[in-house]
């Protein structure tokens, strides 16, 4: 199965995992992990419900709430640096921002597809074994809804700071933990196209991508 039919399978299902604003940021740095991801999943999913525009693909109305809700449950520039492997550490501060902003353009455009796809889909937590030590956790969930349900698990790490709480920086759909499949997948261009090259087809398929959707 293609990396993009895995992600919109993801994040169709469970665009629950994606983000509404909780109460506050402090509240959200004082839950555990797994305690984060099902209150979030639950808020998406009243959003959802509330505003018809995002799931008919209003790609200004998912921008915002990627920009304003999801980004801050995740560390996005650990996933791009993991996406983008070893080349990243010989990246100039101007390509990483440039990596970062196209990598974060291509997940928002595949998560308005995955987004009219999401219904009555309902989330389980996994029973989580961690002890307070721990700055690193794997969560692992199940989407049910129709058809089988659907395996997939979170690595989030505990950011140092006050009121940060824990970030998602990975996750995994039918045993596929997705930046691995990425850092693959840029590693062909990174060897055949250098860093620059990246970006430039990054920003061709983006730009594609939006044509596509008008």
């Amino acid at each position: 199965m293609s990396i993009r039919r895995q992600l919109i399978k993801f994040l169709g299902a469970c665009t629950i995992a994606s983000t509404s604003m909780l109460a506050s940021l402090a509240f959200a740095a004082d839950m555990a992990p797994d305690a984060m991801i099902k209150l979030v999943s639950n808020d998406v999913m009243d959003a959802i419900k509330k505003d018809k525009s995002i799931v008919e693909g209003d790609l200004t109305k998912i921008s915002q709430l990627v920009d304003s809700k999801v980004i801050v449950h995740v560390n996005f520039k650990r996933m791009t640096s993991s996406a983008v492997g070893p080349a990243w550490n010989k990246t100039t501060p101007e390509q990483q921002t440039q990596l970062q902003n196209e990598f974060k353009t291509l997940l928002i455009r595949i998560y308005a597809g995955a987004l009219s796809q999401v219904s009555d889909q309902t989330i389980a937590i996994k029973p989580v074994r961690m002890s307070a030590e721990d700055q690193e956790i794997v969560v692992k969930t199940e989407v049910r809804g129709r058809g089988d349900p659907i395996p997939l698990e979170y690595r989030l790490e505990k950011t140092p700071g006050i009121g940060l709480g824990w970030k998602i920086y990975n996750f995994n759909v039918n045993g596929i933990w997705m930046m691995e499949t990425y850092r693959n997948q840029f590693a062909q261009e990174i060897n055949s196209k250098g860093i620059d090259g990246l970006i430039s087809s990054l920003k061709d398929r983006n730009v594609k991508a939006a044509v596509t959707k008008k």
